[in-house]
């Protein structure tokens, strides 16, 4: 009897440590738009394009694209799951992480949804998506139809990120730990110590016993804290477990919560922060820092801008215009954006539109309201800024990396300067109202434009901003240190110490301290490419008034919501 007993336990480990049938395929029926008979078989999709989950829309060749889309998938329960599906209450539908907002749609029927959609638009984009497929709704050996209508607001949509899958419930779905009680942007500010309120969820029809260990490391991968306690959840119930992790010094973290069952073991990742605002980073600037700069914008302004504005008839509207602009900046270095104003008689607020390292600006990425003027500019060895400086990617980055002089982000500032003065030259504009944003590349570009041009620009709002901090940088991330790496390994003459003395001119952190706008800056805390640290190295810097927006589980891609928010807070600033 005990050898039979032995035997059933590890047939039944057995039969939960084997993963579950994924009965989804990755790739979906995708169209744009929206209609509601999308959600039922009524709808032929077969003309449908395919897309896939895991990845943006923009990434499939919708770029640009913010509305409505529909995702389709036609699935077959086999048979044979029919009675692991009565026993566990129907199928479990994982759809990972949408942005931003979504309603599951079951054989034409509504199941769930995370967020809404207009006209109460409410974005839910960090949410994983979980749906219960109830068992009598299921069409055993037959089709049934899964719809996913999805609503973008602005940045990247659809399908982005984690684990897509319809299969029967299994442990790893019976068993759940989740934060609670916690500030909502994961940041914890004061000085007490700091506690995690975890919530262990245990759906299964046994009770569990084991142990809950919660690992603390820093963003610089150093352990901070560990703790361990041994943990029971009776079947069917819920409980919640503290955590306690001490003083945490300022700084950014991040955090593993491990349950171990004879069952199961279950895992959540997240990160979290302490009084980002006291994360120091002392200035490095070289004793000709200020004398730099002055050389580099009287350059500038030694170089006619020879300003061309070409209307684009196609992309006109009733209520806007828009200009493809060309002009020279420093160097006499040929650089183009896109201009877009309004048609109704006035003068209006500006607000200049700086990119991303690599992308190419398009006219139809700037700001599309009536009452400001948009500039969305390329900056040279980008888009259509190429005739002269292209560098490439990867490339760009180390372009005349040994000689300050030289190096390409000194240029690429003074291009945001030119296209202040281009703004300026437009009789049109409210010079009394020009504002800067930008994401990443673009909202070091952002500070840098706001920094050098700090009497002419009146706001600034970075997100997830980029060159900062870079001895700092270099270790909390991979990219960008590794192109550097692999730079000095290649040209030993050149050396750190030269990189990095070149790189301090155009250090965000560094340039800080002359900005006299306002600022808002969002962040991701979860972003792997410009950490939160290198974007609070430069922050704190800052001697104005100033806000920031924390995302506990956006990475380098900000929700769309957060575009909405920073334009509410341009236009309040505007008294708009």
């Amino acid at each position: 009897m005990k050898q039979l007993a032995l035997l059933a336990g590890a047939l039944f480990l057995m039969a939960f440590a084997a993963p579950a049938q994924n009965l989804l395929k990755s790739e979906w029926k995708f169209k744009t738009g929206d209609d509601a008979s999308w959600a039922t078989s009524k709808t032929d999709d077969a003309s449908w394009p395919a897309i896939l989950s895991g990845k943006m829309w923009e990434q499939q060749g919708y770029d640009s694209y913010d509305g409505f889309a529909w995702y389709r998938q036609s699935v077959v329960v086999p048979g044979n799951l029919e009675a692991e599906a009565r026993k566990n209450g129907g199928l479990i539908l994982h759809l990972g992480k949408i942005d931003d907002s979504d309603y599951f749609y079951w054989n034409g029927e509504l199941l769930g949804q995370n967020g809404s959609l207009p006209p109460n638009y409410r974005t839910a984009y960090d949410a994983d998506r979980v749906y219960k497929i109830p068992f009598e709704k299921i069409a055993f050996g037959k089709e049934n139809l899964l719809a996913i209508r999805v609503y973008d607001g602005g940045g990247g949509g659809g399908l982005y990120r984690g684990d897509v899958s319809l299969r029967v419930p299994g442990m790893e779905d019976l068993l759940s730990i989740s934060l609670v009680d916690i500030p909502a942007n994961h940041i914890f500010l004061g000085d007490g110590p700091v506690a995690l309120n975890l919530k262990l969820v245990n759906n299964y029809s046994e009770n569990l016993s084991g142990r809950l260990k919660v690992t603390i490391r820093s963003d610089f991968g150093e352990p901070v804290t560990t703790s361990e306690e041994a943990v029971s959840a009776r079947k069917n119930t819920s409980k919640t477990v503290q955590a306690s992790l001490g003083k945490l010094p300022p700084g950014f973290y991040q955090a593993t919560v491990l349950f171990e069952s004879g069952l199961d073991n279950k895992q959540l990742n997240f990160a979290i922060g302490s009084n980002p605002e006291q994360v120091s980073s002392p200035l490095n600037r070289p004793d000709d820092f200020e004398d730099y700069w002055k050389r580099a914008k009287r350059e500038l302004a030694a170089v006619a801008p020879q300003y061309k504005m070409i209307r684009q008839d196609s992309l006109c509207t009733p209520e806007r215009e828009v200009f493809l602009v060309e002009m020279r900046s420093l160097g006499n270095i040929l650089v183009r954006g896109w201009y877009l104003r309004p048609t109704a008689p006035g003068r209006y607020p500006a607000i200049l539109q700086v990119q991303g390292y690599s992308s190419d600006r398009k006219a139809n990425q700037g700001y599309q309201g009536n009452d400001m003027a948009a500039f969305v500019l390329n900056i040279r060895g980008h888009g259509n800024s190429r005739d002269h400086i292209n560098p490439g990617f990867p490339g760009y980055l180390l372009h005349h990396i040994e000689d300050k002089e030289l190096y390409i982000y000194r240029g690429a500032y003074m291009d945001c300067i030119r296209a202040v003065d281009f703004l300026y030259s437009r009789p049109e504009v409210d010079t009394s109202r020009v504002v800067v944003e930008g994401g990443s590349q673009g909202g070091a570009l952002s500070f840098a434009t706001a920094a050098l041009d700090n009497e002419r620009i009146k706001l600034c709002a970075p997100q997830v901003p980029f060159l900062s901090d870079f001895e700092d940088y270099f270790k909390v991330a991979v990219w960008p240190g590794n192109e550097f790496k692999n730079y000095v390994e290649e040209h030993p003459e050149v050396g750190w110490d030269q990189v990095y003395h070149t790189l301090s001119y155009i250090d965000i952190k560094n340039l800080a301290p002359w900005i006299k706008a306002p600022v808002l800056m969002s962040v991701g805390l979860e972003d792997p490419v410009c950490p939160p640290h290198i974007n609070f190295a430069a922050y704190n810097q800052l001697s104005v008034p100033k806000e920031y927006i924390v995302y506990p589980r956006a990475g380098h891609g900000l929700p769309g919501e957060n575009y909405e928010t920073m334009i509410r807070w341009i236009r309040k600033n505007l008294g708009l």
